[in-house]
């Protein structure tokens, strides 16, 4: 386990920099995830993909697959990327506070 800090708070993350509990993911958390990896401030669009990402895993214990994040959010898959440049396994996921998704490398 590391511990990651971004702005004088402390996180326990993995070796990839993903959340050890994902049960401690608030909003405050994602707003720093985005900072600290480069996303930047979070819009709209950004908290629709983050808050389905989130709300799915935390139905099915799984980070959904990229084609259900655009469906559900009626983005492209190209403006997802826009949005989160490390993509959305990476990216979205950590943001979003789950823990590293199967076949995420």
């Amino acid at each position: 386990m590391t511990q990651l800090e971004i702005e004088g708070k402390v996180f326990n993350v993995d070796g990839d920099g993903f959340l050890v509990n994902p049960q401690l993911w608030n909003e405050e958390i994602a707003a720093l995830f985005a900072k600290h990896d480069g996303t930047g401030q979070l819009n709209e669009k950004h908290w629709a993909i983050i808050n389905f990402i989130r709300n799915h895993w935390l139905e099915n214990d799984m980070a959904p697959m990229v084609r259900k994040i655009c469906q559900n959010t009626g983005l492209r898959l190209k403006e997802i990327y826009t949005l989160f440049p490390m993509g959305p396994a990476k990216g979205a996921c950590k943001i979003a506070g789950l823990p590293k998704p199967d076949g995420c490398v």
